[in-house]
């Protein structure tokens, strides 16, 4: 479980174990702290394709975002342009290979809609939505998730930073990944 990490994969390779456990499913957990897509394309072929996946999860973006709003991160941030296209050429060549593909979006754990990081989210989590149409995904709306937790918890139970999730914030994405059909 260690190579899980102690996050939202860790809880929903522990709930998918319990509800199949004559079946055993292989899980990696891939993901890399403060990667944008372009750092995703750059590892995409020995991270995803070398693995050969039956099914494959994203989640992208929040790191593309926040490198706008940072002033010594600025020259790294990916505008949503490129987080598109970049995005869509991963997964136009790797669903022929997939059973299937779950896309989530990604999220901020602020519920002000005009918070101008929010906003700019907002526009990241549109593109996963629609390459989520486009490539016959299943959508986990991970933010619809935060923002729902958020009527009932203060932003600092979910995400001190507002960006890296604590024990709770991750419960709360494994759960709505888990409830996603």
């Amino acid at each position: 479980m260690a190579a899980l990490g102690k996050g939202y994969v860790a809880a929903i390779a522990a709930a998918l174990s319990l509800v199949n456990p004559g079946e055993p499913i292989r899980i990696a957990n891939m993901g890399v702290n403060a990667n944008t897509v372009r750092d995703l394309a750059a590892r995409w072929d020995t991270d995803v394709l070398a693995l050969a996946p039956s099914w494959l999860s994203v989640m992208i973006g929040i790191n593309d975002v926040w490198r706008q709003f940072r002033k010594s991160d600025k020259g790294e941030a990916v505008m949503p342009d490129e987080f598109e296209r970049t995005y869509d050429a991963l997964l136009a060549r790797t669903c022929p290979r997939l059973d299937g593909l779950v896309i989530m979006t990604p999220f901020y754990v602020q519920s002000a809609r005009t918070d101008p990081m929010r906003r700019r989210l907002d526009e990241y989590g549109a593109v996963a939505r629609k390459l989520a149409a486009r490539h016959g995904a299943l959508l986990v709306e991970t933010q619809a998730a935060i923002d729902f937790a958020l009527l009932t918890q203060d932003y600092a139970d979910i995400a001190e930073d507002r960006v890296h999730p604590t024990r709770a914030g991750h419960d709360i994405v494994a759960r709505a990944f888990l409830r996603t059909d």
